[in-house]
């Protein structure tokens, strides 16, 4: 075994890391009106806990407004209950046989929040990432002492590990420059 397969072993994981971050950002309402706003907030609707976006169509016609249009009118009322209970803090407005979000506009307050809320995303997944590398760094060592690496590898692994630990937090930053840039607009 050489140090490049277990470098390389960790990578499917950090990838998930960055995916996973990207759809938290996604949840945090900036200015804009998203369906992944919606889409995972858990309905309870006939005795079954489920996401929004399995029990109606989410489409968002303007850039302030979501509309929901449940596949059956039996679910109106129950994704009324979620979405007013829900931690998104917008009021939804039954119309006939749909419900519309309106978001208001954000305050300086509530910016700040959010801020801080992908501040700390941000750093969960640094965290995971460092978890990851250090994971590696312990299976490298272990392979150095048993003699399947060599000690020059054990080195050239600690680098490698530090260059793509290096490369995931310039993702981390990405996502968050552009997820400020929505907020802050």
């Amino acid at each position: 075994m050489n140090y490049k397969q277990i470098t390389d072993k960790i990578k499917p994981e950090l990838d998930k890391v960055i995916i996973f971050l990207g759809k938290e950002a996604e949840k945090l309402r900036a200015g804009r009106a998203s369906a992944s706003l919606v889409e995972d907030i858990t309905i309870d609707c006939f005795g079954q806990k489920m996401p929004l976006k399995q029990l109606a169509a989410i489409s968002v016609p303007e850039p302030k407004q979501i509309i929901i249009q449940p596949w059956d009118k039996s679910y109106l009322e129950p994704i009324e209950k979620g979405l007013s209970s829900s931690s998104i803090g917008i009021n939804p407005i039954v119309d006939k046989d749909t419900i519309r979000l309106t978001l208001p506009p954000l305050t300086d307050e509530y910016r700040k929040g959010l801020l801080r809320m992908l501040s700390e995303r941000q750093e969960e997944a640094r965290k995971t990432i460092r978890h990851w590398r250090t994971q590696a760094w312990d299976e490298v060592q272990e392979k150095a002492k048993t003699g399947e690496i060599r000690e020059d590898d054990k080195f050239k692994a600690k680098d490698e590990l530090q260059k793509i630990v290096d490369e995931y937090g310039k993702k981390i930053d990405e996502i968050g420059e552009n997820k400020k840039r929505e907020i802050e607009l």
